[in-house]
């Protein structure tokens, strides 16, 4: 099978080197910088580059671009994929995409599948990206009423193939509203709290607790604010009552209630607890 990955920074270049490594597929790169392709070709990350207009060869194409990006390549480039072709987005918003290019595929006779993997580093880029970043990962995939059953079945082999193991089949709707509060949210609280004027003199004073809350505070302004934007009312939603979570702590610690408090305390674990 002939695989064409579309950008290849962090998760493009780890798609690559996880399929070279993982099975006998052929991979093409298409990126604008001409030293990444270098290093990519180099690497023996992808077999060739192509262009856009040789996007008929490829069976799966997975494009790993922002969501604007994406939705402007895939109706852009529409006319040189091949029939039968799977496009996969693997962007971390769903919604606006499935408005923008579900019909539109379809129409033309190509495969649409969402694609979100759930891997990432705080670093980004090509130079980041590892041949076993998937590794036992879990991967979103979304389908609307115009997904082929063969296309999602065609993707989920090749995800299981490169190293992931929990692979969750879904809507977009769905996708976008579980993800504000699993990954959007946690983003906005790191990046939040590290903001203190404390976290200037915290040095030496760290354990795994800061170091697990501030891991995600490192982030591409570019790609998240412009997810942050899109998913407005879901992440409104979550921000609100996160704000109020943290409004009764306050309000507990200022009045000195340690029943209220421990009850807070009590009632966050036991959630926990559940996810253990």
């Amino acid at each position: 099978m002939n695989i064409t990955v579309v950008g290849l920074g962090l998760i493009g270049g780890s798609f690559c080197k996880s399929i070279k490594k993982n099975t006998n597929h052929t991979v093409f790169g298409i990126d604008n910088d001409k030293n990444v392709i270098k290093k990519a070709l180099e690497s023996g990350a992808i077999d060739k580059e192509i262009t856009p207009k040789q996007l008929n060869q490829s069976d799966v194409i997975i494009i790993c671009l922002y969501v604007g990006q994406t939705i402007e390549f895939i109706s852009q480039q529409i006319n040189n994929f091949s029939k039968r072709s799977i496009v996969c987005d693997a962007c971390g918003l769903k919604i606006e995409i499935v408005k923008k290019v579900d019909d539109l595929l379809f129409d033309a006779g190509i495969n649409f599948v969402g694609l979100h993997p759930m891997a990432g580093k705080e670093l980004s880029g090509f130079n980041n990206s590892t041949k076993d970043l998937f590794y036992e990962a879990n991967a979103i995939l979304t389908k609307t009423k115009l997904t082929k059953d063969y296309a999602i079945y065609e993707i989920k082999n090749l995800l299981k193939l490169i190293g992931f193991t929990n692979i969750i089949i879904t809507d977009a709707k769905t996708h976008d509203k579980i993800i504000t509060f699993t990954s959007q949210l946690a983003h906005i609280v790191s990046s939040s709290y590290i903001m203190s004027p404390t976290s200037k003199l915290s040095e030496g004073f760290t354990g795994g607790s800061f170091q697990d809350l501030t891991r995600v505070s490192y982030m591409n302004s570019k790609m998240w604010s412009e997810l942050f934007l899109k998913n407005k009312t879901n992440l409104l939603y979550e921000l609100n009552n996160i704000i109020n979570n943290l409004l009764d702590y306050k309000k507990a610690i200022e009045q000195q209630d340690q029943d209220a408090l421990s009850n807070l305390i009590k009632k966050g674990s036991l959630i926990k607890k559940k996810f253990m």
